[in-house]
């Protein structure tokens, strides 16, 4: 057991210096990523490719890479948008690392590129343990899929800089209880900003652009607790907006069993 612990904090201790790598070297280029964490069908896809098409509106130079174990069919969604969109086959690998991220990135990022959005493997577990480099880390959820969700993943969310609720055109007719899903984010991440969405008929749309330009422009983030826990080792954010590894966050980002 200790050796299995051990290869796992070897991992993502390496992942973490490539991470930090990453970071300051699309930060010296005027690059933020943004992290888009989520279930399968949380109709993550459907907004990004809606923020995308808000950025080209507003002139903001972004572009996305969307992550999938199979297929390129979220990577010609967003193409639809006009904005510069790669496809990311992890060939069975359930999340995205830094330095694959980093190696996707290698001569195909535009120079210029404001707002890398990253739409990560749909899954709410072994992404939320790995730190891409990332400015702002976004957590995502549908109203299809309980109120619970932050508690039987509290890391997904419990390291989230934001959460934001999809498909809320259909929230009542599938029962969603609002005040419910909010305090439940609130007991893993205390504080965290909770933004509702749809897609479909376009509550919330650009919020996510607004939010990923204000961190790009070193707004102060919001800081999870769960970040400065002794077993979580990653980033956050100080009040000067600016990513910081907080001394005291020596275990790992390991997820926590659903």
């Amino acid at each position: 057991m200790c050796r299995v612990v051990d290869l796992r904090q070897a991992v993502l201790a390496k992942n973490d210096a490539s991470a930090e790598e990453l970071r300051a070297h699309l930060t010296a280029r005027g690059t933020a990523v943004v992290n888009l964490l989520s279930s399968p069908g949380s109709g993550k896809t459907a907004l990004l490719e809606q923020e995308l098409l808000r950025a080209r509106e507003r002139s903001v130079p972004v572009a996305a890479l969307s992550a999938d174990l199979a297929t390129e069919n979220d990577a010609a969604r967003l193409a639809r948008s006009g904005v510069p969109v790669k496809q990311v086959l992890t060939d069975g690998l359930c999340h995205l690392e830094a330095g694959m991220l980093a190696g996707h990135l290698d001569g195909w990022l535009p120079d210029d590129t404001r707002l890398l959005f990253v739409e990560n493997v749909g899954n709410l577990v072994c992404p939320a343990s790995y730190d891409l480099g990332e400015t702002l880390r976004v957590t995502l959820a549908s109203v299809t899929e309980g109120e619970d969700k932050p508690l039987k993943y509290p890391t997904a969310f419990g390291l989230a800089h934001l959460v934001v609720v999809t498909k809320t055109d259909i929230a009542e007719a599938v029962g969603f209880d609002e005040a419910a899903f909010r305090a439940n984010v609130e007991q893993v991440n205390p504080g965290v900003e909770v933004v509702l969405t749809s897609a479909r008929r376009g509550q919330g749309v650009g919020a996510l652009l607004d939010r990923a330009l204000a961190a790009a422009d070193g707004a102060p983030l919001h800081a999870p607790v769960m970040a400065r826990l002794p077993q979580h080792h990653g980033h956050t954010h100080e009040p000067d907006g600016h990513p910081h590894t907080h001394p005291e966050a020596t275990g790992t980002m390991a997820h926590t069993p659903s």
